[in-house]
């Protein structure tokens, strides 16, 4: 009898610890916060709000975030550094989510994104914009009730890590390259072309898209065009390969088949703060392909 009932008793707590799940484990966690902490960054970001993006963001001396281009950055002095540089390098940025994903567990969150990166270069009649594809994820903690971001890590979506030019924020009226008879067409840098250091004769690929954004085959190099305006083309490189950075200002000839200008570091490693134009040599780009036909 005795047995019998505590057979029973088993069975039943059996029964009942089966069909038991705790709260936090049988339910959707609610991420609102974590995930508005998360588009309030983007948006701090794209706004250019330091303050803002601040106050979202650990400054814990040894949280190690990286960035693209090979670029580490270890507490806030540094990050803090070059995020002024970039606000102050543009006229505006426009931040755009297509994919984000949150989960958290206690305090501890984590999230993965999908963001296209638009710089804005000038106002008016000569804005010009250049995109980055990018793929980012994150840990933050919440700490006093407010999710702050600890560290992150952002990589290329793509090859080339650009994306094509967006008309639609784009206002000014297409400048153009004179075509070898003498015609106007519509500025488009796309194609391959064979890119020439001069002094050390080293020659390479680069394959561009029509705003003069893509990948080279040197370290794993990309070009990004900032700024072209009456022939005039400037832009920057990166090197994650061997871990460098810099500039770049081409004449471009009046037919479109060839540039010539120069190149220079802004980063090697962990040095910077490198003078602009002071280390670096001469290029000579030349199409390989034939020039794009205006549609």
């Amino acid at each position: 009898m005795h047995v019998s009932v505590l057979v029973r008793l088993i069975v039943y707590m059996v029964i009942a610890g089966a069909c038991w799940v705790p709260a936090a484990m049988s339910g959707t966690a609610d991420n609102t916060g974590l995930e508005t902490t998360v588009r309030a960054l983007v948006r701090a970001n794209s706004e250019k709000d330091l303050p803002t993006m601040s106050k979202l963001m650990a400054h814990d001396a040894d949280i190690t975030s990286y960035s693209i281009g090979g670029r580490k950055y270890v507490g806030w002095p540094d990050l803090e550094r070059d995020i002024k540089e970039e606000f102050a390098n543009v006229a505006a940025l426009d931040l755009r989510i297509s994919e984000l994903k949150v989960w958290s567990k206690g305090d501890i969150g984590w999230y993965t994104m999908e963001l296209d990166y638009g710089r804005i270069i000038d106002q008016g009649p000569d804005q010009q914009r250049a995109g980055l594809l990018l793929r980012e994820t994150g840990v933050l903690e919440r700490r006093n009730g407010q999710w702050v971001l600890l560290s992150w890590h952002e990589s290329f979506r793509n090859a080339g890590g650009t994306m094509p030019v967006d008309d639609r924020t784009t206002a000014a009226v297409p400048r153009t390259v004179a075509s070898s008879v003498g015609q106007p067409v519509v500025l488009d840098l796309s194609g391959e072309w064979d890119i020439l250091e001069v002094e050390d004769d080293k020659h390479y690929k680069a394959t561009l898209d029509k705003a003069g954004n893509g990948p080279y085959a040197q370290h794993g190099g990309r070009f990004v065009t900032t700024k072209y305006a009456d022939r005039l083309w400037q832009g920057t490189w990166q090197q994650p390969g061997n871990d460098r950075e810099g500039e770049f200002e081409l004449l471009l000839s009046e037919d479109g088949t060839e540039a010539k200008g120069v190149w220079w570091y802004s980063r090697v490693g962990a040095q910077k703060n490198i003078p602009p134009r002071e280390h670096g040599g001469t290029y000579l780009w030349k199409r390989l392909t034939p020039l794009p036909t205006v549609q």
